[in-house]
């Protein structure tokens, strides 16, 4: 995931440059400047193809995975990493446009992986959470790392922005240095391939310890409650009543991540900075607190995530997105009345991000492994990487047409997202914390219309624990 975001805070870092070389790049080929709203279509197209190539990774990634595992499908995601860094960092060479924006879309591909529901089956439930929000942190310290990187002493100049798209090749080489050393997903070797050898194997060496009875004796009991049950189709899935309540979750919990306005973001700060009296030369330097502010958010979260859960930190996170949102677009409106105004302006952006990090930046990617018991998971996350995607690219493509429409007024779009989000969060979602995945499908039960076991109900497992068989009674907890 650190991939995704290093090329996500370079584009925007860069947007002078490339669009610059867009400009020279349409004069060499047709003799005169680009239109001005080509060129806004053109960039909007470059932000947003992004987004696209993660549409096509999220409709694969289910297929990929039934055949390649979750490790397999994340160390073929590195070949792309790899062939989007060559294109993206000889574009300007070869003096065309056209490359970067193929590289954006085959980085998007890569962006559509297993990696959250890799995550999400490695790790106990009591640190399920935690391990999870190291998706946001590693996203967040791609944003910083893009930000150094950015600065004038090092790559930001315009004879070597190009070679920045160069280091995308670093992380996806390393992870090819390392995955292969890595276990599979205990959850696929004993769920769906059956071995269960392969899988005690992989618990010990994740846990470190070799007594992980406990752990199969969970996995196990789910496997029976689907023994009926193959990996499901997202038609399937949708079908089901079932899980129709996880579904409707997932997917407004990932569109509300995408609309609630982070990207609009960065269209504002380095303006805002220039409205407040900074130097030009200064503004890198003073940019750099906002991928700060986002690592330290993000780390703060994963470190309270399983103490608080992830329930209030989405709804906190949406509502302080929405408040500060708000006073952006009064502060906004009235910074070129009142010399101090900017100020106020960017420490709204700041909180902004503070809020995202703290919850809906990471959580929605946690909350799709767990809502969804096996043999739904990969289709849920082909499902919720649609939505993410789709609504990735809606923002990428028309938030430069809506600003300038609407002008600070924008984010007033967004204050209605992140209200609306966080209302339908706190009526809906139970806290998952600590939960095993069969506890977390029994606490929609209710609102799935769907008979729940009566009080007290014993059930009978017939385990197989280290080989041997033996009969458990298990009080129900639901």
């Amino acid at each position: 995931m650190i991939l995704d975001y290093f090329i996500y805070s370079f584009i925007y870092l860069l947007y002078s440059y490339i669009k610059a070389f867009y400009n020279e790049t349409w004069m060499e080929r047709y003799g005169e400047p680009v239109p001005a709203q080509t060129a806004t279509l053109l960039w909007s197209f470059t932000v947003s193809i992004f987004a696209i190539g993660g549409l096509l990774g999220a409709l694969c990634v289910s297929a990929v995975i039934r055949v390649l595992g979750r490790k397999g499908t994340l160390l073929l995601n590195n070949s792309f990493a790899i062939i989007a860094a060559l294109l993206l960092s000889l574009g300007e060479m070869s003096r065309s446009f056209e490359m970067l924006i193929i590289g954006r879309l085959i980085m998007g591909v890569d962006s559509g992986s297993a990696l959250p529901m890799y995550l999400g089956e490695i790790s106990p439930r009591h640190i399920r959470g935690s391990i999870g929000q190291f998706n946001s942190i590693l996203i967040c310290l791609g944003v910083f790392a893009g930000q150094v990187l950015g600065l004038p002493e090092l790559l930001g100049q315009e004879s070597r922005w190009n070679f920045l798209f160069a280091f995308l090749a670093v992380p996806a080489v390393l992870q090819l240095c390392v995955l292969p050393f890595l276990p599979e997903s205990p959850r696929f070797l004993l769920i769906e391939r059956r071995d269960e050898a392969a899988a005690e194997k992989a618990f010990q060496r994740f846990l470190g310890k070799e007594d992980v009875s406990e752990e199969l004796e969970e996995v196990h009991a789910e496997a029976r409650a689907q023994d009926n049950l193959n990996t499901v189709s997202v038609l399937q899935l949708l079908r089901n009543p079932a899980v129709r309540w996880q579904l409707i979750t997932i997917c407004i919990t990932m569109a509300c991540y995408q609309l609630c306005g982070l990207n609009a973001i960065w269209y504002y700060t380095n303006g805002i900075l220039q409205k407040a009296g900074f130097d030009e030369n200064l503004l890198p330097y003073i940019t750099l607190s906002t991928g700060a502010i986002e690592t330290v958010a993000a780390i703060v979260s994963g470190l309270v995530i399983e103490k608080i859960g992830r329930r209030p930190l989405l709804i906190f996170g949406f509502s302080a997105m929405a408040i500060f949102f708000s006073l952006l677009t009064v502060f906004l409106n009235f910074q070129d009345v009142v010399s101090w105004m900017p100020y106020l302006s960017y420490a709204c952006i700041l909180a902004v991000i503070a809020s995202f990090c703290s919850g809906p930046g990471g959580i929605p990617f946690v909350l799709t492994g767990e809502l969804f018991e096996q043999s739904f998971r990969p289709a849920a996350f082909m499902v919720a990487g649609i939505v993410n995607w789709l609504s990735n690219f809606a923002v990428g493509l028309l938030f430069p047409f809506i600003q300038e429409s609407l002008q600070s007024f924008a984010f007033l779009v967004f204050v209605a997202v992140c209200v609306l989000g966080a209302v339908y969060l706190y009526i809906v979602l139970p806290e998952t914390k600590n939960k095993t995945f069969m506890d977390i499908s029994q606490s929609f039960a209710r609102i799935n219309k769907m008979p729940l076991p009566s009080a007290g109900q014993e059930m009978e497992l017939v385990l197989s624990v280290n080989g041997k068989a033996c009969d458990i009674k298990m009080e129900s907890s639901f």
